[in-house]
Protein backbone atom coordinates (compact mmCIF):
# COMPACT_ATOMS: atom_id res chain seq x y z
CA UNK A 1 0.00 0.00 0.00
CA UNK A 2 1.56 3.57 -1.24
CA UNK A 3 0.97 5.80 1.75
CA UNK A 4 2.07 9.10 3.33
CA UNK A 5 4.03 9.48 7.00
CA UNK A 6 2.10 11.15 9.64
CA UNK A 7 4.71 13.34 12.61
CA UNK A 8 1.98 11.73 15.14
CA UNK A 9 0.96 8.54 16.80
CA UNK A 10 -1.84 7.52 17.12
CA UNK A 11 -1.58 7.89 21.07
CA UNK A 12 -0.76 11.64 21.08
CA UNK A 13 -3.63 12.12 18.66
CA UNK A 14 -5.82 10.87 21.08
CA UNK A 15 -4.46 12.76 23.69
CA UNK A 16 -4.95 15.87 22.10
CA UNK A 17 -8.47 14.78 21.00
CA UNK A 18 -9.06 14.62 24.79
CA UNK A 19 -8.89 18.12 25.11
CA UNK A 20 -9.67 19.26 22.05
CA UNK A 21 -12.61 16.92 20.51
CA UNK A 22 -12.60 16.50 16.76
CA UNK A 23 -12.63 17.96 13.97
CA UNK A 24 -9.61 19.49 14.17
CA UNK A 25 -6.76 20.98 12.07
CA UNK A 26 -3.19 20.33 13.48
CA UNK A 27 -0.01 22.25 12.13
CA UNK A 28 3.45 20.15 12.42
CA UNK A 29 5.68 23.10 13.27
CA UNK A 30 8.48 20.94 12.68
CA UNK A 31 8.68 20.50 9.07
CA UNK A 32 7.37 23.76 8.40
CA UNK A 33 10.13 25.29 9.27
CA UNK A 34 12.80 22.72 8.07
CA UNK A 35 10.56 23.59 4.44
CA UNK A 36 10.93 27.19 4.83
CA UNK A 37 14.20 27.14 5.15
CA UNK A 38 14.89 24.97 2.29
CA UNK A 39 13.38 27.19 0.26
CA UNK A 40 15.21 29.88 1.53
CA UNK A 41 18.63 28.10 0.63
CA UNK A 42 17.64 27.33 -2.62
CA UNK A 43 16.94 30.45 -3.30
CA UNK A 44 19.76 32.10 -1.72
CA UNK A 45 21.87 32.22 -5.33
CA UNK A 46 18.80 34.92 -6.58
CA UNK A 47 19.76 38.28 -6.10
CA UNK A 48 17.57 39.92 -3.04
CA UNK A 49 15.15 36.61 -2.59
CA UNK A 50 12.81 37.51 -0.09
CA UNK A 51 9.54 35.17 0.26
CA UNK A 52 6.12 36.60 1.34
CA UNK A 53 3.95 34.20 2.58
CA UNK A 54 0.83 33.67 1.22
CA UNK A 55 -1.73 34.52 4.56
CA UNK A 56 -4.93 33.15 2.24
CA UNK A 57 -3.41 29.98 2.48
CA UNK A 58 -3.26 29.70 6.77
CA UNK A 59 -4.83 32.65 7.88
CA UNK A 60 -2.93 32.33 11.36
CA UNK A 61 -0.87 34.75 13.66
CA UNK A 62 1.01 31.47 14.99
CA UNK A 63 2.00 30.48 12.07
CA UNK A 64 2.60 33.82 10.30
CA UNK A 65 4.80 34.67 13.53
CA UNK A 66 7.00 31.39 13.22
CA UNK A 67 7.13 32.47 9.04
CA UNK A 68 8.06 36.13 10.45
CA UNK A 69 10.86 34.61 12.75
CA UNK A 70 12.55 33.16 9.48
CA UNK A 71 12.28 36.76 7.54
CA UNK A 72 9.21 35.93 5.49
CA UNK A 73 6.74 38.84 4.80
CA UNK A 74 3.10 38.80 4.30
CA UNK A 75 1.03 38.71 1.08
CA UNK A 76 -2.47 39.59 1.72
CA UNK A 77 -5.42 40.49 0.19
CA UNK A 78 -8.19 42.03 2.26
CA UNK A 79 -8.53 44.12 5.46
CA UNK A 80 -8.37 40.85 7.47
CA UNK A 81 -4.91 40.09 6.44
CA UNK A 82 -3.81 43.19 7.00
CA UNK A 83 -4.95 43.57 10.72
CA UNK A 84 -3.54 39.96 10.84
CA UNK A 85 -0.21 40.98 9.52
CA UNK A 86 -0.22 44.02 11.77
CA UNK A 87 -0.92 42.38 14.81
CA UNK A 88 1.73 39.73 13.97
CA UNK A 89 4.28 42.78 13.77
CA UNK A 90 4.31 42.26 10.16
CA UNK A 91 4.40 46.00 8.88
CA UNK A 92 5.73 48.41 6.15
CA UNK A 93 7.43 46.56 3.32
CA UNK A 94 7.16 43.08 4.85
CA UNK A 95 3.83 43.21 3.40
CA UNK A 96 2.70 42.71 -0.45
CA UNK A 97 -0.74 43.83 -0.38
CA UNK A 98 -2.49 42.06 -3.45
CA UNK A 99 -6.18 42.50 -4.12
CA UNK A 100 -8.73 43.10 -6.40
CA UNK A 101 -12.10 45.16 -6.81
CA UNK A 102 -10.53 46.83 -3.66
CA UNK A 103 -12.23 49.23 -1.56
CA UNK A 104 -10.87 52.41 -0.68
CA UNK A 105 -10.79 51.77 2.95
CA UNK A 106 -7.86 48.83 2.30
CA UNK A 107 -5.69 50.75 -0.08
CA UNK A 108 -5.76 53.34 2.51
CA UNK A 109 -4.97 50.35 5.46
CA UNK A 110 -2.14 49.12 3.39
CA UNK A 111 -0.87 52.92 2.75
CA UNK A 112 -0.98 53.52 6.43
CA UNK A 113 1.19 50.21 7.34
CA UNK A 114 3.66 51.47 4.67
CA UNK A 115 2.90 48.01 2.82
CA UNK A 116 3.45 47.43 -1.07
CA UNK A 117 0.80 48.01 -2.88
CA UNK A 118 0.02 45.64 -6.29
CA UNK A 119 -2.44 47.32 -8.08
CA UNK A 120 -4.85 44.90 -10.16
CA UNK A 121 -5.96 47.63 -12.92
CA UNK A 122 -4.97 50.53 -14.76
CA UNK A 123 -8.18 52.05 -13.30
CA UNK A 124 -6.99 51.59 -9.91
CA UNK A 125 -3.75 54.15 -10.68
CA UNK A 126 -6.19 57.29 -10.38
CA UNK A 127 -8.44 55.43 -7.61
CA UNK A 128 -5.28 54.76 -5.00
CA UNK A 129 -4.20 58.35 -5.82
CA UNK A 130 -7.73 59.73 -4.69
CA UNK A 131 -8.17 57.56 -1.73
CA UNK A 132 -5.03 57.00 -0.38
CA UNK A 133 -2.29 59.19 -2.30
CA UNK A 134 0.35 57.21 -4.45
CA UNK A 135 2.96 56.22 -2.30
CA UNK A 136 6.74 56.01 -3.50
CA UNK A 137 6.71 52.70 -4.80
CA UNK A 138 3.99 50.87 -6.49
CA UNK A 139 3.12 47.27 -7.83
CA UNK A 140 1.37 46.60 -11.06
CA UNK A 141 0.16 43.19 -11.38
CA UNK A 142 0.39 41.42 -15.03
CA UNK A 143 -2.02 39.29 -17.40
CA UNK A 144 0.20 37.59 -19.57
CA UNK A 145 -2.94 36.62 -21.92
CA UNK A 146 -1.92 34.02 -24.55
CA UNK A 147 1.83 34.69 -24.31
CA UNK A 148 1.38 32.07 -21.19
CA UNK A 149 -1.14 29.13 -20.33
CA UNK A 150 -2.47 29.02 -16.69
CA UNK A 151 -3.39 25.56 -15.46
CA UNK A 152 -6.52 23.38 -14.19
CA UNK A 153 -7.15 24.81 -11.05
CA UNK A 154 -6.36 28.51 -11.96
CA UNK A 155 -7.86 28.76 -15.44
CA UNK A 156 -6.13 30.68 -18.66
CA UNK A 157 -5.27 33.99 -17.99
CA UNK A 158 -7.09 35.10 -21.30
CA UNK A 159 -10.05 34.36 -18.92
CA UNK A 160 -8.79 35.51 -15.83
CA UNK A 161 -10.18 38.48 -13.60
CA UNK A 162 -6.71 39.64 -12.42
CA UNK A 163 -4.19 41.86 -13.83
CA UNK A 164 -2.71 44.56 -16.56
CA UNK A 165 -2.20 43.89 -20.23
CA UNK A 166 0.66 44.49 -21.64
CA UNK A 167 -0.16 47.66 -23.07
CA UNK A 168 -2.13 48.86 -20.05
CA UNK A 169 1.58 48.52 -18.19
CA UNK A 170 3.13 50.73 -20.33
CA UNK A 171 0.49 53.51 -19.78
CA UNK A 172 0.18 53.02 -16.32
CA UNK A 173 4.01 53.13 -15.41
CA UNK A 174 4.24 55.85 -17.22
CA UNK A 175 1.38 57.81 -15.92
CA UNK A 176 2.39 56.86 -12.34
CA UNK A 177 6.20 57.88 -13.58
CA UNK A 178 4.69 61.26 -14.67
CA UNK A 179 2.55 61.82 -11.06
CA UNK A 180 5.96 61.23 -8.85
CA UNK A 181 5.90 56.87 -8.26
CA UNK A 182 9.56 56.73 -8.03
CA UNK A 183 10.31 53.11 -7.69
CA UNK A 184 8.25 50.32 -9.15
CA UNK A 185 7.63 46.25 -9.26
CA UNK A 186 6.33 43.87 -11.17
CA UNK A 187 4.15 41.30 -10.84
CA UNK A 188 2.17 38.02 -11.95
CA UNK A 189 0.36 35.19 -10.61
CA UNK A 190 -0.86 32.87 -13.11
CA UNK A 191 -0.78 29.00 -11.64
CA UNK A 192 -1.93 27.33 -9.08
CA UNK A 193 -0.43 24.07 -7.26
CA UNK A 194 1.54 23.55 -10.49
CA UNK A 195 3.93 21.11 -9.80
CA UNK A 196 6.30 21.74 -13.41
CA UNK A 197 9.14 23.32 -12.09
CA UNK A 198 9.85 24.98 -15.70
CA UNK A 199 6.55 26.75 -15.93
CA UNK A 200 7.84 28.84 -13.14
CA UNK A 201 11.19 29.64 -14.82
CA UNK A 202 9.15 30.11 -18.31
CA UNK A 203 7.39 32.77 -15.63
CA UNK A 204 10.38 34.62 -14.74
CA UNK A 205 11.86 34.72 -18.03
CA UNK A 206 8.33 36.81 -19.15
CA UNK A 207 8.76 38.86 -16.04
CA UNK A 208 12.32 39.86 -16.45
CA UNK A 209 12.41 40.52 -20.30
CA UNK A 210 9.25 42.47 -19.96
CA UNK A 211 10.72 44.86 -17.14
CA UNK A 212 13.82 45.35 -19.57
CA UNK A 213 11.59 46.63 -22.16
CA UNK A 214 9.61 48.73 -19.87
CA UNK A 215 12.48 50.00 -18.29
CA UNK A 216 14.10 50.95 -21.54
CA UNK A 217 11.37 52.35 -22.65
CA UNK A 218 9.83 54.85 -20.26
CA UNK A 219 13.09 55.31 -18.37
CA UNK A 220 11.58 53.59 -14.89
CA UNK A 221 13.52 51.56 -12.14
CA UNK A 222 12.53 48.24 -10.78
CA UNK A 223 13.21 47.99 -7.28
CA UNK A 224 11.96 44.30 -7.64
CA UNK A 225 10.04 41.42 -9.20
CA UNK A 226 7.66 39.31 -7.75
CA UNK A 227 6.97 36.01 -9.38
CA UNK A 228 4.01 35.09 -7.55
CA UNK A 229 3.12 31.72 -5.79
CA UNK A 230 1.32 28.22 -7.10
CA UNK A 231 4.13 26.14 -6.35
CA UNK A 232 1.98 22.97 -6.04
CA UNK A 233 2.82 19.64 -3.31
CA UNK A 234 2.31 16.07 -3.69
CA UNK A 235 -1.44 15.34 -2.75
CA UNK A 236 -0.90 12.11 -3.89
CA UNK A 237 1.27 9.51 -2.50
CA UNK A 238 3.24 8.44 -6.18
CA UNK A 239 3.91 12.56 -6.74
CA UNK A 240 7.54 13.78 -6.04
CA UNK A 241 7.85 17.39 -3.98
CA UNK A 242 8.63 20.41 -6.86
CA UNK A 243 12.31 20.76 -6.54
CA UNK A 244 13.10 24.29 -5.39
CA UNK A 245 16.80 23.89 -6.67
CA UNK A 246 15.54 23.66 -10.22
CA UNK A 247 13.21 26.26 -10.05
CA UNK A 248 15.88 29.04 -8.91
CA UNK A 249 18.92 27.75 -10.91
CA UNK A 250 16.21 28.34 -13.55
CA UNK A 251 15.53 31.84 -11.83
CA UNK A 252 18.92 32.77 -11.74
CA UNK A 253 19.91 32.18 -15.20
CA UNK A 254 16.69 33.97 -17.00
CA UNK A 255 18.20 37.30 -14.65
CA UNK A 256 21.46 36.68 -15.46
CA UNK A 257 20.13 36.84 -19.01
CA UNK A 258 17.99 39.61 -18.75
CA UNK A 259 18.53 41.67 -15.68
CA UNK A 260 22.24 41.70 -15.19
CA UNK A 261 22.64 41.52 -19.21
CA UNK A 262 20.78 45.08 -19.29
CA UNK A 263 22.56 46.47 -16.46
CA UNK A 264 19.04 46.47 -14.25
CA UNK A 265 21.09 45.12 -11.04
CA UNK A 266 20.34 45.00 -8.22
CA UNK A 267 16.87 43.97 -9.07
CA UNK A 268 15.37 42.01 -6.54
CA UNK A 269 13.16 38.79 -6.56
CA UNK A 270 10.25 37.52 -4.47
CA UNK A 271 7.73 35.12 -4.44
CA UNK A 272 4.45 34.77 -2.23
CA UNK A 273 4.07 31.32 -1.55
CA UNK A 274 1.53 29.66 0.61
CA UNK A 275 0.22 26.32 -0.21
CA UNK A 276 4.05 24.81 -0.69
CA UNK A 277 4.73 26.01 2.54
CA UNK A 278 2.35 24.84 4.90
CA UNK A 279 0.08 22.19 3.04
CA UNK A 280 2.03 19.42 3.29
CA UNK A 281 2.31 19.80 6.82
CA UNK A 282 -1.57 20.27 8.23
CA UNK A 283 -4.05 17.21 9.14
CA UNK A 284 -7.53 17.02 9.33
CA UNK A 285 -8.21 14.86 11.93
CA UNK A 286 -11.82 13.29 11.71
CA UNK A 287 -13.78 10.52 13.82
CA UNK A 288 -15.78 8.18 12.22
CA UNK A 289 -19.62 8.66 13.17
CA UNK A 290 -21.27 6.71 11.10
CA UNK A 291 -21.18 3.35 8.61
CA UNK A 292 -23.79 3.54 5.61
CA UNK A 293 -24.35 1.08 3.17
CA UNK A 294 -26.58 1.00 0.33
CA UNK A 295 -25.79 1.55 -3.24
CA UNK A 296 -22.23 2.20 -1.55
CA UNK A 297 -20.57 1.90 1.64
CA UNK A 298 -20.01 5.11 2.97
CA UNK A 299 -17.67 6.18 6.23
CA UNK A 300 -19.47 9.15 7.89
CA UNK A 301 -17.23 11.89 9.59
CA UNK A 302 -18.01 14.86 12.39
CA UNK A 303 -15.78 17.00 9.68
CA UNK A 304 -17.19 18.38 6.91
CA UNK A 305 -17.08 20.74 3.44
CA UNK A 306 -17.16 23.47 6.09
CA UNK A 307 -13.31 22.00 7.24
CA UNK A 308 -12.39 21.09 4.34
CA UNK A 309 -14.27 22.18 1.08
CA UNK A 310 -11.17 21.34 -1.40
CA UNK A 311 -12.49 18.29 -3.00
CA UNK A 312 -16.19 19.10 -2.88
CA UNK A 313 -15.40 21.64 -5.01
CA UNK A 314 -12.62 20.26 -7.12
CA UNK A 315 -12.95 17.19 -7.15
CA UNK A 316 -9.05 17.70 -5.36
CA UNK A 317 -7.76 14.35 -3.68
CA UNK A 318 -6.72 14.50 -0.08
CA UNK A 319 -4.59 11.40 0.97
CA UNK A 320 -6.89 9.26 4.34
CA UNK A 321 -5.29 7.56 7.17
CA UNK A 322 -7.04 5.19 9.18
CA UNK A 323 -5.32 5.92 12.71
CA UNK A 324 -4.06 2.83 14.04
CA UNK A 325 -4.90 0.77 10.85
CA UNK A 326 -2.28 1.88 8.77
CA UNK A 327 0.09 -1.35 7.80
CA UNK A 328 -3.48 -2.90 7.37
CA UNK A 329 -4.51 -3.92 3.59
CA UNK A 330 -6.98 -1.28 2.01
CA UNK A 331 -9.61 -4.02 1.29
CA UNK A 332 -12.60 -1.78 1.19
CA UNK A 333 -14.25 0.73 -1.22
CA UNK A 334 -15.37 3.78 0.44
CA UNK A 335 -17.05 7.45 -0.36
CA UNK A 336 -15.63 9.21 2.75
CA UNK A 337 -18.24 11.56 3.86
CA UNK A 338 -18.93 14.81 5.83
CA UNK A 339 -22.31 15.73 7.54
CA UNK A 340 -23.55 18.86 5.42
CA UNK A 341 -26.93 18.74 3.68
CA UNK A 342 -25.14 18.37 0.02
CA UNK A 343 -24.09 15.25 -1.90
CA UNK A 344 -20.85 16.99 -2.84
CA UNK A 345 -19.61 16.72 0.82
CA UNK A 346 -17.58 14.31 0.19
CA UNK A 347 -13.54 13.41 1.36
CA UNK A 348 -13.40 11.06 -0.92
CA UNK A 349 -14.73 8.63 -3.54
CA UNK A 350 -13.80 5.30 -4.21
CA UNK A 351 -11.19 5.34 -1.74
CA UNK A 352 -9.84 1.60 -1.27
CA UNK A 353 -9.33 1.77 2.88
CA UNK A 354 -8.83 -0.78 5.52
CA UNK A 355 -11.88 -2.00 7.31
CA UNK A 356 -13.31 1.03 8.93
CA UNK A 357 -15.62 0.89 12.14
CA UNK A 358 -17.25 3.35 13.80
CA UNK A 359 -15.26 5.07 16.41
CA UNK A 360 -12.23 4.96 14.09
CA UNK A 361 -10.25 8.46 13.56
CA UNK A 362 -9.26 9.36 10.24
CA UNK A 363 -6.40 11.64 9.77
CA UNK A 364 -6.72 13.71 6.08
CA UNK A 365 -3.57 14.74 4.61
CA UNK A 366 -2.08 17.89 2.79
CA UNK A 367 -4.61 20.56 4.75
CA UNK A 368 -2.04 23.06 5.64
CA UNK A 369 -3.29 25.20 3.29
CA UNK A 370 -6.50 26.19 1.92
CA UNK A 371 -8.15 24.04 4.33
CA UNK A 372 -9.34 25.60 7.59
CA UNK A 373 -9.03 28.88 5.92
CA UNK A 374 -11.46 27.88 2.83
CA UNK A 375 -14.05 27.12 5.85
CA UNK A 376 -17.75 28.45 6.10
CA UNK A 377 -21.41 27.66 8.07
CA UNK A 378 -23.17 26.47 6.00
CA UNK A 379 -25.73 24.16 7.61
CA UNK A 380 -24.91 26.26 10.56
CA UNK A 381 -21.61 24.40 10.66
CA UNK A 382 -19.02 25.74 13.05
CA UNK A 383 -15.42 26.06 12.54
CA UNK A 384 -12.64 23.78 14.07
CA UNK A 385 -10.08 24.20 16.37
CA UNK A 386 -6.52 24.32 14.88
CA UNK A 387 -3.82 23.20 16.60
CA UNK A 388 0.13 22.88 16.79
CA UNK A 389 2.24 20.41 17.07
CA UNK A 390 5.86 21.41 18.27
CA UNK A 391 9.19 19.74 17.97
CA UNK A 392 9.41 18.35 20.92
CA UNK A 393 5.39 16.89 20.78
CA UNK A 394 3.72 18.69 23.05
CA UNK A 395 0.73 20.73 21.51
CA UNK A 396 -0.97 23.68 21.77
CA UNK A 397 -4.22 25.46 20.61
CA UNK A 398 -3.86 28.30 18.28
CA UNK A 399 -7.44 28.78 17.16
CA UNK A 400 -10.65 27.39 19.59
CA UNK A 401 -12.96 25.37 17.90
CA UNK A 402 -16.25 28.18 17.55
CA UNK A 403 -19.64 27.86 19.75
CA UNK A 404 -23.33 28.79 19.16
CA UNK A 405 -22.59 31.77 21.02
CA UNK A 406 -19.98 32.54 18.21
CA UNK A 407 -22.70 31.77 15.31
CA UNK A 408 -25.71 33.56 16.84
CA UNK A 409 -23.63 36.60 17.84
CA UNK A 410 -24.18 38.55 14.70
CA UNK A 411 -28.15 37.86 15.32
CA UNK A 412 -30.73 39.99 17.23
CA UNK A 413 -33.24 38.21 18.62
CA UNK A 414 -34.47 40.97 20.79
CA UNK A 415 -36.56 42.47 17.97
CA UNK A 416 -38.09 39.51 16.16
CA UNK A 417 -41.32 40.07 17.70
CA UNK A 418 -41.43 43.71 15.50
CA UNK A 419 -41.51 41.31 12.83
Amino acid sequence: MVSKELPFTEEKIKEIIAKHPTPFHIYDRKNILENSRKLKEAFSIVNGFREYFAVKALPNPYIMKILKKEGFGADCSSMAELVLAEKTGIVGKDIMFSSNDTPAEEFIKAKELGAIINLDDISHIEYLEKTAGLPEIVCCRYNPGSLKKGNTLIGNPEEAKYGFTREQLFEGYKLMKEKGVKKFGLHTMVASNELEPDYFVETARILFELAADLSKELGIEFEFVNLGGGIGIPYRPDQEPVSYEKIAEGVREAYDENITANSLYPLKVYLECGRVITGPYGYLVTTVRHLKHIYKDYVGTDASMANLMRPGIYGAYHHITVLGKENEEPTHLYDVTGSLCENNDKFAIDRLLPKVERGDILVIHDTGAHGHAMGFNYNGKLRSAEILLNEDKSFMEIRRAETLEDYFATLDFDNLDKV
